[in-house]
């Protein structure tokens, strides 16, 4: 007989690591699956802050409600919404008492920052170091809880009993050794991140963020949402796409051209922004980020990790120098479609974080947001799938032995594939079609030209093979894995953008300008046969 864990979770980013912590509570058995190191995830890339409204004198939750409403642009969810904002001071207590190292005045209170789109400075921070501060701190704590961690493994496939529609456990491929097991649970939480790496090489992402759990989520028979929703950050470095945080921003730092006149307010919603500085590169002009006026004394202060990050990467320095920024695909306001208690359509698996939808953030996430909803319901879905483990009483692995020889067929397989077209192009030629097509401004000729190139690669990867024949840490298989999926993912994202035929938030339709009532509503996605299905108001 198989291991049995009570609750097992994919990722080990800020949603995973708190919903470990939570699940650990009511079960004993936790065990954090990831193909990356803990510590790496895209969480620690949340460098502003954490929205939280903590004096009601100065702020309100109303407020805070209010504002995310707002940038959700009339199809985020209420009862989510309300319920992550009228938590927040909790979710920060929380993190506080667990020894996040919040930055703070003078009398000890919590600093707090301006951040686009909030009507209040209610963005708590950790110096720029917000996110990996939060990161490092629930890992420390996982440890100490004897969580057990499994590393670089891939996720192949899922085990479901479809008899049932519950899941019963995962396939995975020991990325060092080339292994591929089965691990199974009676719970299961997705918290594998999103989406955006899907833009490669025009993305602020690490290239682990590939979205590949979606798509095998939803060949297993779940629901996606809103898939069509993508963040274009304002601020990254012009040439290696790095993200240079809101904080820069929110501390009063100005976006100018190369004639040194500012052109936005800086603190608008950040597709507003995006698309105002895109708007302007597309014409030829070149903009900067411009902090000289703040001083190094406060930019050293309250943006240590920017100031290092860009000197490393460009030799310059912010008190002295200007700095050319674009555009990136940032963040995925779509996901696998859950309830307030992070629960999918399928039995006994759960999804929190970047790669799920509750419909917080609809069509448009707010700043500062992001990090406070993989926490809260990291939280959520931790304590559902540990209390869901209670009403378990039996388990059998034994009928799913045909699945592990299946996947190890299929990875086989792989080895043998010729080597005609090299896949590694066609994911770049990938990235630079999705910005350029499926990016801050979408039409309807350009989303069917790349719907057409897309499918035939699909065809195409039959003569895509890998060089590296070994089983020792190849990342060439792992790569070749993740780039299957991102093909069948990105005809969701496309086909999700042709059929929402609106501007809404992130998603501009240069054809369909105006948001229409008849659109003000999520769009979802479901697989049969094989076949991709996309609705609205559904």
């Amino acid at each position: 007989m198989e291991l049995v864990y009570d609750v097992l979770i994919i990722g080990n980013g800020g949603a995973g690591l708190s919903a470990a912590l939570e699940a650990k509570k009511y079960s004993d058995n936790i065990i954090v699956v990831s193909k990356t190191t803990p510590t790496s995830s895209q969480t620690s890339q949340a460098q502003g802050g954490i929205n939280a409204v903590l004096n009601s004198q100065i702020d309100s939750i109303s407020n805070h409600i209010g504002d995310t409403k707002k940038a959700a642009n009339q199809i985020g969810d209420n009862e989510t919404i309300t319920y992550m904002c009228e938590n927040a001071a909790d979710t920060i207590k929380w993190l506080d008492d667990l020894g996040v190292p919040f930055s703070r005045d003078e009398n000890n209170t919590i600093k707090k920052r301006n951040f686009g789109g909030a009507s209040f400075p209610r963005t708590c921070y950790s110096s720029d170091y917000t996110g990996l501060k939060i990161l490092h701190t629930l890992y420390d704590t996982c440890l100490k809880e004897n969580i057990t961690f499994i590393d670089e493994h891939l996720v192949l496939n899922f085990i479901k009993d479809n008899e049932n529609n519950t899941i019963k456990g995962i396939t995975v491929l020991n990325i060092l050794d080339g292994v591929i097991s089965q691990i199974f649970a009676k719970s299961i939480i997705i918290a594998s991140g999103g989406y955006a790496g899907l833009y490669h090489n025009y993305t602020t992402n690490s290239t682990a963020t590939t979205g590949e759990i979606l798509n095998i989520a939803l060949n297993i028979g779940c629901e996606l949402e809103n898939m069509e929703f993508v963040q274009f950050h304002p601020t990254s470095l012009k040439e290696s796409r790095i993200l240079i945080s809101e904080s820069a921003r929110g501390e009063g730092g100005y976006l100018i051209d190369q004639n040194e006149n500012r052109f936005i307010d800086e603190l608008k919603p950040r597709d507003e922004v995006s698309r105002a500085i895109y708007t302007k590169i597309e014409k030829g002009d070149k903009i900067y980020l411009d902090l000289r006026h703040l001083g190094i004394e406060k930019i050293k202060e309250s943006m240590p990790q920017e100031y290092n990050i860009i000197y490393d990467f460009t030799r310059l320095k912010l008190e002295n120098d200007l700095i050319e920024i674009t555009p990136s695909a940032h963040y995925t306001m779509g996901g696998i479609k859950v309830d307030i208690n992070s629960k999918t359509n399928i039995n006994n698996l759960f999804a929190c974080g970047e790669c799920a939808s509750n419909r917080v953030h609809g069509a448009n996430r707010l700043g500062g947001n992001s990090l406070l909803e993989i926490i809260t319901f990291g939280r959520v879905a931790g304590k559902n799938a540990g209390l869901n483990t209670h009403n378990i009483t039996s388990f059998n692995t034994k009928d799913y032995q045909l699945l592990l020889l299946e996947e190890q067929t299929k990875i086989s397989n792989i080895y043998t594939q010729p080597n005609t077209m090299n896949f590694q192009d066609i994911k770049i030629e990938l990235g630079k079609q999705l910005f350029n097509n499926v990016g801050l401004y979408r039409e309807e000729k350009k989303l069917q030209s790349i719907l057409g190139k897309i499918k035939k690669w699909i065809i195409s990867t039959k003569d895509m093979g890998i060089t590296d024949k070994s089983t020792i840490y190849n990342t060439d298989l792992k790569e070749y894995i993740e780039f299957k999926n991102m093909l069948d993912l990105s005809l969701v994202l496309i086909t999700s953008a042709l059929n929402r035929k609106e501007s809404r938030g992130a998603h501009y339709r240069i054809d369909h300008l105006e948001s229409k009532k008849e659109f003000e509503c999520s769009s979802k996605v479901s697989k049969l046969d094989n076949n991709l299905k996309v609705e609205l108001c559904k």
